[in-house]
């Protein structure tokens, strides 16, 4: 398996790309993962027409005040395999960007959970609008956190 590398796409590129290339080259190590990625410590590991998994292993970096799990952290796992999983539904010189999702923290995650994933479904997509759903479990199969997300479709 490739090296992963971190960066961006240029806006050329990505207009040259379907959006399941895209994802495809994220997920295969072709194209780097974004810096946000490389910071949090995350990897997009499954890429297919309308489905994204991201895998992360928690560490103490990851911890808030209380000794768990940052919500922001899962939600920003979130944000990123249903954004990601609408994306790899559009055609070439088409873009999406996130208006809106909601998350429920179902149960504490802890560098002790080992491993988690979050897999993003598309649900519908549209010209305009796509949505799609996440989920964010662990090792075990146990869910720890679920979502839904609204995304803008627009030419790119």
């Amino acid at each position: 398996m490739p090296i992963k590398t971190y960066g961006t796409v240029s806006a050329e590129r990505q207009k040259a790309m379907s959006g399941l290339e895209f994802v495809t080259g994220l997920a295969n190590g072709a194209l780097p993962l974004n810096t946000f990625a490389q910071t949090l410590g995350y990897d997009v590991v499954e890429a297919e027409s309308g489905r994204i998994v991201i895998e992360l292993d928690p560490t103490a970096a990851h911890l808030n005040p209380w000794g768990t799990v940052h919500g922001g952290l899962t939600a920003t796992l979130l944000d990123s395999c249903m954004g990601l999983a609408i994306q790899s539904t559009l055609e070439r010189g088409i873009g999406s960007t996130t208006l809106e999702f909601k998350i429920s923290l179902i149960r504490v995650i802890t560098p002790e959970t080992g491993p988690i994933k979050a897999e993003g479904n598309v649900i519908n997509c549209g010209r305009r609008i796509g949505t799609a759903e996440g989920r964010v479990t662990d090792v075990r199969g146990r869910l720890l956190a679920h979502g839904t997300t609204t995304c803008l479709i627009f030419p790119s």
